[in-house]
């Protein structure tokens, strides 16, 4: 009698799948958004959420939960039911370092969290103030290596992308140089448009306004093609550093455990409004770049970014203040 029990639920749960994904949403959705309004993730999903909203018939509501490097959102996403109406948009920090910088064990993305499609990529771009005399990447590293010690970087936070790129690079290249940490990339940008710090490793996003009128001048960028926006200014890569290739991502994630069903509609259609023009365009004007990967190539993707820098974090002893 057992045995047939477990064979009828069996049966109820292969029916109930497609149903699932018929049925969803029939209600409102909302996006658990790691961080403040206004910033380069939040105006992510805002983009996608209205479009998501346009497509599938109910609201999604983003609602903002910022706090310890977002793990506070990352820890109430990862206790959500697996029912598709709680979903996360994240970013490197929350998903893949803010547990380890803050030393609790409060979730784990390959455990908690089911990865959709990133939404875009944001690269970063090294960036001097006007006054330090180097006008290349070149010229910047012989300077660095010249006067260890004496050039400051300006940091949006300890275990930012940001961060993490400073210390891969004086590790790799035996470079050293002083790194200040500030809340967040306004007050790192202030500093460096006065000339307090020489430096910054900082998203286009930020920056691009500054670089193209002069008060900050870019030597490269960590995208792994020329930027439309920088024409002029060459890759990481292509000067050959091809370990410095840091992009901020944000992506879409369901708690572990949520119906294939819904998870195949919501990445069928975030990867048709990932492709729409006018979405596209969106991302481009904010410097960065709509980008979808299916969930097998978002969670490798993930795995080699965990791969990569949460040994850096580990060397470099990086905790939460």
């Amino acid at each position: 009698m057992r045995s047939l029990w477990i064979v009828l639920a069996a049966v109820a749960a292969m029916l109930a799948g497609p149903a699932a994904g018929q049925q969803w949403p029939a209600r409102s959705v909302k996006l658990l958004v790691p961080y403040p309004a206004g910033g380069n993730v939040d105006s992510a999903a805002r983009i996608i959420a209205d479009k998501l909203q346009e497509k599938l018939g109910q609201p999604f509501i983003i609602e903002n939960k910022a706090g310890a490097g977002g793990m506070i959102a990352g820890e109430a996403f990862a206790k959500s039911p697996a029912d598709g109406y709680t979903l996360f948009v994240g970013a490197n920090g929350p998903v893949l370092f803010a547990t380890e910088i803050n030393k609790r064990d409060a979730y784990s993305w390959k455990k908690d969290f089911l990865p959709i499609s990133t939404i875009s990529m944001t690269p970063l771009v090294l960036e001097v103030h006007p006054s330090v005399q180097a006008t290349t990447l070149k010229e910047f590293l012989d300077l660095a290596k010249r006067e260890p010690g004496k050039l400051t970087m300006a940091s949006p936070g300890p275990g930012t992308t940001n961060h993490l790129l400073s210390e891969l690079m004086q590790s790799t290249l035996g470079l050293q140089w002083v790194t200040a940490h500030y809340r967040g990339n306004a007050p790192a940008t202030n500093d460096l448009l006065g000339g307090q710090v020489q430096f910054a490793f900082d998203q286009l996003s930020v920056s691009l306004q500054y670089i193209k009128s002069g008060l900050f001048r870019a030597l490269a960028v960590t995208s792994p093609h020329r930027l439309n926006a920088l024409p002029d200014v060459p890759t990481f890569v292509e000067l050959g550093y091809k370990d410095f290739d840091a992009q901020t991502f944000t992506g879409l994630f369901a708690p572990a455990g949520t119906p294939a069903p819904i998870v195949d509609r919501l990445h069928e259609t975030l990867v048709a409004i990932l492709k729409d023009p006018a979405v596209v365009d969106k991302f481009d004007k904010l410097g960065a770049e709509a980008v979808p990967m299916t969930p097998a190539e978002f969670t490798a993707y993930l795995e080699r970014e965990d791969a990569k820098w949460i040994p850096i974090v580990r060397k470099a002893n990086i905790r939460a203040d």
